[in-house]
């Protein structure tokens, strides 16, 4: 009977890696699928084992831990954070003169995948219609440029650095023009590109871009322009366990067998024995199947309600404040969906 129990505690809980495929993958924590297993929805339960963890956060990625939640909350959560946290970003480009051999189309597409360092929340999304823009819903940016060549450079020079000036042209030749009262209001924001160094064309004496861009509030699911992570990506926790003791020459082999940190030789008088360091670590790449010695002696799983997160922002916003947009999103939509309940009950 505990055995009976203890199968199927694995699997609801754990997803095994098998040599030939890949156990308990399916959800099965529906009421009544388990005789002695009450699985319907508590809320004071959920609220006691969901947590989250920040591992490591710095001023452009975020790793964290979710645990307790379910795959299909955890994945909304991650396309939430791809496709509907909004940004600004290129959306209308006024190409006035471009004698560069870049065209228009190629070069107005570079312009529109160039970061946005601008806060979203305080934009509004612009009106359907609305050519032109307000102060409330537009950030107008302008690139003009002229290539001409360096009066003090030496005849027998062939480098174009110093042949040329202005031949080079970076996101940090884009400024903005403030639109009615924006001056004001963002005084301390210094809205233009994230990155200074993005190229975007090359210029030869005579060519010459005058360019005026509209930026405006959209959301990644319209285009990929206005996502604000490079990634958002999710991995369950890696768990190793050692059968059985393993020593000697056979331990170092098993330490070769997984990512440098998951396992160490730990010296017990003059035997080496190996133990699991730190399984996080593991890409749980199965290498160890491979070898008929070592592939009964270890158990490879994966924790089925432990998400490692992992966010890159792509310096728009800071990735914390990604993550509670994105959670906030997530909230209204939760809302949203009450509401329809409510309304198909009245009805």
């Amino acid at each position: 009977m505990a055995a009976s129990r203890k199968n199927v505690e694995e699997i609801r809980n754990r997803v095994i890696l098998g040599e030939f495929g890949v156990r308990n993958v399916h959800t099965t924590d529906f009421p009544g699928n388990y005789p002695g297993y009450d699985d319907t929805w508590n809320q004071k339960k959920f609220e006691q084992n969901f947590r989250i963890d920040v591992i490591q956060m710095d001023e452009g990625t975020l790793e964290f831990d979710m645990v307790g939640i379910d795959a299909a909350i955890a994945n909304a959560f991650r396309r939430i954070l791809l496709a509907e946290v909004p940004t600004m970003a290129v959306e209308k480009v006024f190409v006035y003169n471009n004698t560069s051999i870049v065209q228009d189309e190629i070069l107005t597409h570079r312009l529109g995948l160039i970061p946005i360092k601008a806060d979203p929340r305080l934009f509004e999304y612009r009106s359907a219609g609305d050519e032109e823009g307000t102060e409330i819903d537009t950030i107008q940016l302008q690139l003009k440029i002229k290539c001409t060549r360096n009066p003090r450079a030496t005849k027998e020079s062939s480098d174009p650095n110093e042949l040329y000036l202005n031949h080079m042209v970076y996101s940090r030749d884009m400024e903005w023009i403030p639109i009615g009262n924006q001056a004001d209001l963002f005084t301390d924001a210094k809205i233009g590109p994230v990155h200074d160094d993005i190229l975007i064309a090359k210029l030869r004496p005579g060519q010459e871009l005058d360019i005026v861009m509209h930026c405006v509030k959209g959301i990644g699911k319209d285009h990929a322009k206005f996502s604000p992570v490079a990634t958002a990506s999710y991995r369950l926790l890696p768990e190793i366990t050692l059968l059985q003791p393993v020593e000697g020459e056979l331990a170092e082999k098993l330490k070769s067998c997984f990512s440098p940190g998951v396992i160490e030789i730990e010296r017990v008088g003059e035997k080496k024995i190996a133990k699991v360091a730190n399984s996080r670590l593991d890409t749980c790449s199965r290498e160890i199947i491979r070898h008929d010695d070592l592939k009964n002696l270890v158990k490879l799983a994966r924790v089925r309600d432990h998400f490692i997160f992992s966010v890159e922002s792509t310096g728009i916003l800071p990735p914390d404040v990604l993550v509670s947009e994105a959670i906030k999103v997530l909230i209204a939509k939760c809302g949203r969906f009450l509401n329809e309940l409510d309304s198909a009950e009245m009805d």
